[in-house]
């Protein structure tokens, strides 16, 4: 963990980083995230998120909930993503996050929607806010009160699946079911993982300047080939997993094709200039 010490530790700001963009009014569904220099990564804890740095970021907005399943498969509807979601029943309330998408899959929404997915910088300083605490509510552990996840209780903190095999399994809870963290999002912890835009690295050292500020894209900068790189990201952990999991740190590699399949879903970010275009849009 990277406790307020560590932080003071941490080497200072970037030599040089672009002006910040002031927060304009939020897209419908949005939050900004001021732009600046945030603490990345820690030194103890998984060795792909060591070692904690000054990372900056520009200004953007978050969406402020998962993608729903409805929302999902209103742009399936529309013929503008390709069909995708849940294979196991009880995933697919309406306002449940959608699940089982392929990264290919979050990437076609969020441009259907005049957005984009987040970098995994972007979805780190957003989980986190600019200080280095680990979550999205500071440095108190995670706890079923704050997020959805595994505990002493079971999976989705003791709610059982109401149809199908395995009840005992649980499943993701409607989008919002706990308090938003900083700047106003839902989930970013629990509930379900979250796919982000960038290549694995085995740690932000490994990664080197792909992963330097600022705004950094990571390996190829996200590009599809990058030779040697063969999975994307995904983070938040998930009603499935351990405290362990639901950091703002923790990182988990998964082939972009989502096979073998997860349930894993996806929220969507947009600059600046991507914002006004949604609100232009409206």
């Amino acid at each position: 963990m990277l406790t307020l010490l560590a932080v003071a530790l941490v080497a200072g700001e970037p030599d040089a980083q672009p002006p910040v963009q002031p927060c304009e009014p939020d897209p419908p569904g949005m939050s900004c995230v001021p732009g600046g220099p945030f603490v990345r990564g820690a030194d103890h804890g998984p060795e792909d998120a060591r070692p904690a740095s000054r990372v900056f970021v520009s200004t953007f907005y978050m969406d402020r909930d998962e993608v729903t399943h409805a929302e999902y498969q209103a742009c399936v509807k529309a013929r503008k993503c390709p069909p995708a979601g849940p294979k196991y029943v009880d995933y697919d309330r309406p306002r449940q996050p959608v699940t089982g998408v392929s990264w290919h899959d979050a990437v076609a929404y969020c441009r259907a929607t005049g957005r984009r997915l987040p970098t995994e910088a972007e979805w780190e300083k957003a989980a986190r806010g600019p200080d280095g605490r680990l979550y999205p509510w500071g440095d108190e552990p995670v706890t079923c009160k704050r997020a959805v996840i595994m505990d002493e209780t079971g999976r989705s903190c003791g709610v059982r699946k109401s149809k199908g095999g395995h009840p005992e399994k649980g499943r993701t809870l409607e989008v919002g079911s706990r308090p938003p963290g900083i700047f106003g999002l839902y989930d970013m912890i629990g509930n379900s993982w979250e796919w982000v835009a960038d290549w694995h690295s085995r740690s932000w050292t490994a990664c080197g300047d792909a992963c330097a500020g600022p705004d950094p894209k990571g390996p190829c900068g996200g590009r599809d080939p990058c030779p040697g790189h063969r999975q994307r990201v995904v983070r938040g952990g998930s009603w499935y997993w351990p405290a362990s999991h639901a950091t703002g740190v923790f990182r988990r590699p998964h082939f972009p094709s989502n096979e073998p399949f997860h349930h894993f879903g996806f929220r969507c970010a947009a600059s600046v200039e991507e914002a006004r275009a949604i609100r232009g849009n409206r």
